[in-house]
């Protein structure tokens, strides 16, 4: 059984702060801080540009996908990093529509994250394709043979709600349709099985509940039995079968070193390295029945407590991931007193409340003291105040 007091140990949390914004940006692993030092000076300052064969740099998008590849149900050799999600989606969509060269529909949903969408729309205008975005419960039944490609976002950013993969990778595989995953809320979260649902393309973020940090690069997959056919449309240096013959004509590297673009961000990748350290020996079965419990447990507190929010996401455990969001006309304001008070959360517009639940580093004392200081702020009007209402770059 993991014992999450001692995973706990292994983040930077700064004191009298209540962090539940994993879902946005995990906190600091310690050994990232330390292993990104002794990478800056022992390899980048004594090695320099030999740190590409002698620290096997130019191999580490492989070796740190193979790390990720054990969270998501993938197997080694499947996963690659590098760049970010939307270059990413990118990559996947296009090469998905390549394989399916006769049918010309992009299924999505409404509660996909924007930036997928707004990638879609661009391949959708470039390739005089059609994106349909519909409810999330519609999905299903808008699953046809027009339909190339069916593009989710498996947990909801704003409610929580999670797709059932298996049952739509299904549907969508008897109708020929291809299916394309977005990880970002799922990895390191929920439990996944890409290969046990037979999904065709992934892909994810891994500043999340990865903990890889601010700007930490993506990863994609491929199922093996279209990895030698999949085209990508954005070809790019460490993608072609042999980049130091400096070829003037691309040709795609094997498998899934295809999806390679530019130079991978070495520093980027040696602190996501340290950072999946954390997950060494974590039963994700005990991780997602904690992740359970916390969302329980802050649900039935501020229902109890805070009778002005509204319940934005599926009661049933087993319908959302790692998430718990609440609507509130005020919402942002809320959000900016309670981080006042010592609880980060975050928002989402229009009116979303959003709370992260990370068993990693969360804990039932974390529930506890954010439903406290959410019903002392309500209770109080507190986010009325002027200073809560200005807005920064960044919401």
């Amino acid at each position: 059984m993991t014992d999450f007091s001692q995973t706990r140990a292994l983040f930077h949390l700064p004191d009298s702060i209540t962090y539940l914004d994993g879902n946005s940006l995990g906190p600091l692993p310690l050994a990232a801080r330390d292993r990104v030092a002794r990478m800056m000076g022992e390899e980048w300052g004594n090695m320099l540009i030999g740190g590409w064969n002698q620290a096997g740099w130019y191999t580490q998008p492989r070796r740190v996908g193979d790390r990720i590849a054990g969270l998501i149900g993938a197997g080694p050799g499947q996963v690659v990093m590098g760049d970010t999600l939307s270059i990413k989606v990118y990559q996947a969509l296009s090469a998905a529509l390549s394989l399916r060269p006769e049918r010309r529909v992009i299924l999505s949903d409404s509660g996909n994250f924007p930036s997928d969408l707004y990638v879609a729309q661009g391949i959708a205008r470039s390739r005089d394709a059609d994106l349909r975005v519909v409810a999330p419960g519609e999905v299903a039944g808008m699953i046809g043979p027009e339909v190339a490609v069916l593009m989710l976002t498996e947990v909801d950013y704003r409610t929580g709600r999670r797709h059932d993969m298996a049952a739509l990778t299904a549907r969508a595989h008897e109708n020929g349709v291809l299916t394309l995953w977005d990880l970002a809320h799922s990895a390191g979260a929920v439990d996944v099985d890409l290969l046990g649902v037979g999904a065709d393309f992934a892909v994810g973020c891994t500043y999340k509940y990865l903990n890889g940090g601010p700007g930490a690069p993506a990863f994609i997959w491929v199922n093996p039995r279209h990895a030698e056919r999949a085209q990508p449309s954005l070809q790019g240096w460490m993608g072609h079968a042999a980049p130091f013959d400096f070829d003037r004509d691309y040709q795609p590297a094997a498998g899934i070193e295809r999806m390679r673009v530019g130079t991978p961000p070495v520093i980027a990748l040696t602190a996501l390295d340290a950072a999946l350290d954390v997950w060494d020996g974590v039963d994700m079965a005990a991780l997602r029945a904690r992740s359970i419990t916390l969302g329980q447990r802050f649900i039935a507190g501020v229902e109890a407590r805070c009778p002005q929010l509204e319940l934005h996401s599926p009661r049933d455990p087993a319908r959302r991931g790692s998430q718990v969001s609440f609507r509130h006309a005020s919402a942002f304001a809320v959000m900016q007193a309670l981080i006042a008070n010592g609880v980060i959360g975050d928002f989402r517009a229009p009116d979303v409340l959003r709370f992260g639940f990370a068993p990693l580093y969360n804990g039932i004392e974390d529930v506890d003291r954010a439903v406290d200081t959410l019903a002392m702020v309500l209770g109080s009007a507190m986010w009325q105040r002027a200073e809560f209402h200005r807005r920064g770059d960044v919401t």
